[in-house]
């Protein structure tokens, strides 16, 4: 039971989920012109843009995530594992976040494992903006089994 008194149901790995999450997030990549627009503009909830070296290329790559906060502690994931910027994340373990242009601050980033830190990251994502906050809500099992999750913090 997490400390807001919610709980997670147990992990279980998704084919559909799994199949699901692609395709949303090409539609997003589709839709970024304008959401940045819209984001640099106004801001747009807890949506913030991570910008991270390419692990192979060290060029910077830029990505607008969902910020996800449990108390003191902010959390970056994805719902489906390990993708190009989380791999990059892995391997740099700092980025740069910038919560509203030109605002930005460098982190460090390091994964979290399997337990109760990475559950009460999960629980964070009813954070996100609609309908994303439903989405992940309904695919909480998969996510358990599946998504890859990092604690962030300030780099000093």
């Amino acid at each position: 039971m997490s400390p807001r008194g919610r709980s997670l149901p147990a992990p279980r790995y998704s084919a559909a989920w799994y199949r699901y999450f692609p395709i949303q997030y090409a539609l997003i990549r589709l839709a970024d012109p304008a959401v940045r627009l819209i984001w640099r503009r106004f801001g747009l909830g807890n949506v913030i843009e991570l910008r991270v070296p390419g692990r192979r290329s060290g060029t910077s790559r830029s990505v607008l995530l969902g910020l996800l906060r449990d108390g003191d502690r902010l959390f970056l994931g994805h719902p489906n594992g390990h993708v190009d910027w989380t791999r990059n994340l892995q391997a740099a373990g700092r980025a740069t976040l910038a919560i509203r242009p030109p605002t930005a601050i460098s982190i460090r980033a390091h994964e979290l494992p399997d337990g109760d830190l990475r559950d009460r990251a999960i629980l964070a994502t009813t954070q996100h903006v609609f309908p994303g906050n439903v989405i992940y809500r309904l695919a909480w099992r998969h996510i358990r089994a599946a998504g890859a999750f990092f604690e962030i913090e300030l780099a000093e």
